[in-house]
């Protein structure tokens, strides 16, 4: 048996297991309940000890587990703080680390995809990866660029080298097939946490993931258009193979230090870019980046935001849908005719039910508060909120929003717009979000 192949058993065999601890700890807390035992004080003790051991096992994965722990971390900010406080650091830690490739393998598969004479369109190679992520990991290097800079001597520039792990295909879709079993888990974590969408859109990107000549057709179009952008940077692609990707080397701390330990302004700037971001891409670039984890981005020493991943990104030719932004703005006019309307010709809600379209509106308002005022500080607490408030079933929200609808269109816009919401409130960063949304989200005419 290879390496690999006994990884892959091994993933697989700690992922088996997960379930089955889980019923263990429930069995336990049948027991505790017949004792007497407070039943809330059963649940917390069950969904501690089930989230030490899920965030536990995630935090050794790599393949469809690594990239499911890299999903679910953006959501940390939801979780009840009593679960999320212990288990903060280790899901930090998927963000951007994994067990390395010995060099061995990295030079195996850097042959394959550059050619025998790989080390010679290097002038330097760190063989020690710089970083690492669900299905390659990072190095730097130093690339020999052919010509010669204005002074005659060759140019040399540092460059960023990803390379996928051998097997990442396989491993990734062996993962979120054991995962898909796990629903139980996470909604002993957290009642009302539906994960099936979430990897069943994962499976989706998984095939254009893999091919990092798309990524580098998708870098491409995100850096021409932010070109001499003075508050989002890109960095340059410099070569691409399906399994080998070699971008401009770009310094910058990485989100999830800011997160950790960033002064408040750090934070609020952070967020403020990342929305920027987030709602410009798809009218200048027809393309949303789709994969908002803190891990992607970078704050510039000269105050830009740096992006270094484009593995998954949604093609948006004509821009973010304007229903979204005349929607959003109707319901902050305390319009709910006009609101109801939209969102039938959308597909959000059926064109036959009815509806009361004042408790829609209701159900919206805390949803929009943060672009109803001129500045808006995101925080865990509100999340959590609007979490506790959409997620329990007896709360009238719940009810109504068993007559809502979200439409396949719409489901990638939906993903990305809650992990950045889930970023944005683990910065807890204060920044004009409606000012932003007036600039470049279509149909959000400004607000009186």
């Amino acid at each position: 048996m290879t390496d690999i192949p006994r990884r892959a058993v091994s993933r697989t065999a700690k992922l088996a297991a997960l379930p089955l601890g889980f019923a263990g700890r429930t069995v336990l807390g049948m027991g505790k309940r017949v004792t007497g035992l407070a039943s809330d004080v059963i649940s917390a003790e069950i969904q501690q000890r089930t989230a030490e051991q899920l965030f536990s096992v995630l935090g050794q994965l790599k393949g469809g587990a690594m990239k499911f722990g890299q999903a679910l971390s953006v959501f940390e900010a939801a979780l009840p703080e009593e679960i999320a406080a212990p288990y903060r650091q280790a899901l930090t830690k998927l963000q951007e680390a994994a067990p390395p490739l010995p060099a061995a393998t990295v030079h195996k598969v850097l042959a394959e995809q550059l050619g025998p004479d790989w080390r010679d369109r290097f002038v330097e190679f760190d063989d020690t990866p710089a970083a690492a992520a669900s299905i390659g990991q990072v190095h730097r290097a130093v690339w020999r660029d052919p010509g010669y800079g204005p002074s005659g001597a060759p140019r040399h520039r540092d460059v960023a080298v990803k390379i996928q792990y051998p097997g990442a295909g396989d491993a990734l879709l062996a993962d979120l097939k054991q995962l898909s079993r796990l629903g139980g888990m996470f909604r002993a974590i957290q009642p009302g946490l539906d994960v099936k969408p979430l990897l069943a859109e994962l499976r989706e990107r998984i095939t254009e993931e893999l091919d990092y000549e798309l990524e580098a057709e998708s870098q491409r179009a995100f850096a021409t258009a932010y070109a001499d952008d003075p508050e989002i940077f890109i960095p340059e692609v410099l070569d691409a193979s399906p399994r080998v990707l070699i971008t401009e080397w770009i310094e910058g701390t990485p989100l999830s230090t800011i997160i950790r330990e960033g002064t408040e302004e750090q934070r609020d700037e952070a967020g403020r870019l990342m929305a920027v971001l987030h709602l410009s891409a798809p009218m200048r670039a027809g393309l949303l980046h789709a994969d908002p984890h803190p891990g992607n981005f970078r704050l510039l020493p000269d105050g830009r935001l740096g992006v270094i991943d484009f593995g998954a990104v949604a093609r948006m030719p004509e821009g973010t849908p304007e229903p979204i932004g005349r929607i959003a703005a109707l319901a902050l006019r305390g319009d709910a005719e006009g609101v109801v309307a939209g969102l039938r010709k959308e597909g959000f809600v059926s064109s036959t039910e009815p509806i009361d379209a004042e408790a829609v509106l209701d159900f919206l308002r805390p949803m929009l508060e943060p672009i109803a005022a001129e500045e808006f500080r995101f925080t865990r607490a509100w999340l959590r909120g609007e979490a506790t408030r959409l997620a329990s079933p007896r709360s009238p929200t719940f009810q109504l929003s068993r007559q809502l609808n979200l439409p396949p269109s719409y489901l990638m816009i939906h993903r990305v717009t809650l992990g950045s919401i889930g970023v944005l409130c683990q910065l807890e960063a204060k920044a004009p979000y409606r000012a932003i949304l007036e600039r470049w989200l279509p149909g959000f005419a400004p607000v009186a």
